[in-house]
């Protein structure tokens, strides 16, 4: 059979192909037909449930505002001269005396050798959350606040948070402010009044429950303010501290009300509120330049301890974390490790040093419930 030119054309190309070497894939090529990984997948981190992110520690590189020494007060119900369970309580007391730091305190009393001294004791970490010891029977020249906490009991800073729900917060209201404790026994001791539908009244002497430091620190860019304490007296929580929520070491979020604010909860519609100068209301508050109403901000953190200073301040406490390390982690910077290694050191002296230290007759003011027992 006659071959034609164009078959042989068709013929020689058709070689020329098989001949030639295979190109290989690209690399798109080969990775759009690859076959799917069977190797396991990245599992993307999850943030553990007791973690609350969102608020990181607010007080590392911040400012301690103010340290002191806390005490915490019962009172029984009217006509009642003893109380067996929170049941039978008329209120719950927290007693704030600030104090300069222990460094400044020594330095002033000459109590230190040398100016290396005096230097190294500032540098010692959490130095500046270390109050001064309250000197023994002596009431006069003392500042203090007394505030009422709401629910008669502190916040349990353990409830709530990041996936655990709203955190604990109770409202505590300043209801006494003064310069000399000789007035305190008045404030806390016994009373006796009339009324006009029920006649004469009677009220037992407050009774102490704790006795500890406490230091307030704003974290650094002031959007936040840790209040938190050490107890040194009792050194083990009985059933007074546990029922009344006090803890060995304990920490909470403390927010002020601004007192032109709409009332926020039961009874502060007929409270009378703090009066806070104008320079307060707007360097504070924002008055008339923050938040949308006029009036600024609904509640601030407490920036500078003079907050405190009114009658009627009404506080916010809300649960921040609790214990040793609890505390170390709100206040930050060494300062809970050096409260708790001051209140140590004070939990030697006695209950009736405690009493003195507040110009209190032990006789009167009951020891009892210090030591954890109702009565």
């Amino acid at each position: 059979m006659t071959t034609t030119r164009r078959q042989a054309a068709e013929a020689v190309k058709e070689k020329e192909s098989d001949e030639k070497p295979a190109q290989p894939e690209s690399p798109a090529k080969r990775k759009a037909e690859a076959p799917p990984s069977k190797e396991p997948k990245k599992k993307a981190t999850k943030v553990k449930k007791d973690e609350d992110t969102s608020k990181p520690d607010p007080s590392h590189g911040g400012t301690t505002t103010e340290r002191g020494h806390i005490y915490f007060f019962f009172r029984p119900r009217v006509e009642h001269d003893e109380a067996h369970s929170i049941d039978d309580i008329r209120n719950f007391q927290m007693l704030l005396l600030p104090r300069p730091p222990s460094f400044a305190s020594d330095k002033h009393s000459g109590s230190t050798k040398n100016e290396e001294a005096d230097e190294m004791a500032v540098l010692q970490p959490g130095a500046d959350a270390v109050p001064s010891r309250q000197p023994l029977d002596s009431t006069k020249k003392q500042a203090y606040r007394l505030a009422i906490i709401g629910k008669k009991k502190l916040p349990d800073p353990k409830h709530g948070g990041a996936g655990k729900g709203r955190k604990d917060t109770f409202w505590a209201t300043v209801t006494k402010v003064g310069g000399d404790l000789s007035a305190l026994e008045q404030t806390l001791g016994e009373k006796t009044y009339e009324t006009k539908t029920r006649g004469t009244r009677h009220e037992a002497p407050a009774r102490l429950a704790g006795r500890g430091g406490y230091a307030i620190v704003t974290n650094a860019s002031g959007s936040s303010t840790h209040f938190g304490y050490h107890i040194s007296h009792p050194t083990e929580m009985g059933e007074v501290q546990q029922d009344l929520g006090i803890e060995i070491a304990s920490s909470y979020v403390l927010q002020v009300k601004n007192p032109l604010a709409p009332a926020m909860a039961p009874g502060q519609s007929n409270a009378k509120g703090a009066q806070y100068p104008e320079s307060i209301l707007k360097s504070v508050f924002g008055r008339g330049s923050k938040g949308r109403e006029l009036y600024g901000l609904r509640f601030a953190s407490c920036q500078t301890p003079e907050l405190l200073d009114y009658e009627g301040a009404q506080l916010l406490l809300i649960g921040a974390r609790g214990g040793e390390e609890g505390l170390e982690t709100s206040l930050g910077d060494h300062r809970g490790e050096a409260l708790k290694e001051i209140e140590d050191k004070e939990s030697d002296g006695s209950i009736e040093d405690v009493f003195r230290e507040l110009g209190l007759d032990k006789e009167v003011f009951t020891s009892e419930p210090i030591k954890g027992e109702w009565i």
